[in-house]
C-alpha cells in the first residue's frame, strides 16, 4: 500500500501542477480583459502550485515516514480544493485516496511492532 500511496501522491501532485498552471492561465486571461477577480485566480494558482509541490513531497515520503506522508497527502488534497476548486478535482481525489491508503499502511505497520520494539 505504501507504493500505491507514493505513486498516487506523485501523480496527484504532477496533475495538481498542471491544474495550477491552468488556473494561472485562466486568471491571466481574466486580468487581461480586466475581469473582476482575475488577479485573485492567479494568486490562488500560485498557491495551488506550492500545494502540488508539497503533495509530491508527501508522496515521496511514503516509504520513509508514513505518518508524515498521510498527513501531507490528505492536507494537500483538501487545501487544493480550497485554492482552485474544480481544477483540483482529479488531483484531489488521487491525493485523498493516497492519503487514506498511507494511513491504513501506517496503522498496520504500527500494530506489527510490539511494545518491546521487536517486530512480530
Amino acid at each position: 500500500m505504501k507504493t500505491a500511496a507514493m505513486v498516487l501522491g506523485i501523480v496527484g501532485g504532477v496533475i495538481g501542477i498542471i491544474a495550477a498552471f491552468a488556473a494561472m492561465f485562466i486568471g491571466g486571461i481574466g486580468s487581461a480583459f480586466e475581469a473582476e477577480g482575475g488577479t485573485e485566480v492567479i494568486v490562488l494558482g500560485f498557491v495551488a502550485f506550492f500545494i502540488a509541490v508539497a503533495a509530491i513531497v508527501g508522496g515521496a515520503l511514503a516509504h520513509r515516514t508514513p505518518t508524515a506522508s498521510w498527513v501531507i497527502l490528505l492536507a494537500t488534497g483538501i487545501l487544493g480544493f480550497l485554492a482552485i476548486s474544480a481544477a483540483w478535482i482529479l488531483s484531489g481525489v488521487l491525493l485523498i485516496i493516497g492519503g487514506i491508503l498511507q494511513f491504513v499502511a501506517a496503522r498496520r505497520e504500527s500494530r506489527m511492532v510490539k511494545p518491546g520494539g521487536a517486530a512480530s
